[in-house]
């Protein structure tokens, strides 16, 4: 998986166009993804990435990063030794490239504030 551009809103993976939140895991791509409360990334949010058993969460707070991920979420992912990244979004489609192939990667991203 390659992510070809990302502007406020609008994300292209592997020549695809995306206009809404994705859920991303290894071999998926779930578009139209959205969580429980709008800025607040929890636990019940992200049930099917972890079935995937990745070694990273990369979160994409947004172009300016006001998605926030809930304490009890990063709680449960250190005590799982999945590491956790969040950066606003374009800084996370720059990690999520440089990382793409090297481990087993699951994403969260926001696309839009």
């Amino acid at each position: 998986m390659h992510i070809d551009s990302y502007d406020f809103g609008h994300i292209v993976i592997d020549g695809v166009s995306y206009s809404q939140d994705l859920l991303i895991w290894p071999g998926h791509i779930k578009k139209d993804w959205w969580r429980q409360e709008s800025h607040l990334l929890q636990l019940p949010d992200i049930f099917e990435v972890l079935d995937a058993d990745p070694q990273v969460l990369v979160v994409g707070k947004g172009q300016p990063g006001r998605m926030q991920v809930d304490s009890e979420l990063a709680a449960y992912l250190k005590d799982k030794g999945i590491e956790l990244v969040e950066l606003p979004t374009r800084q996370a489609v720059q990690v999520i490239n440089a990382q793409a192939g090297k481990r087993r990667l699951a994403a969260a991203l926001h696309l839009t504030c």
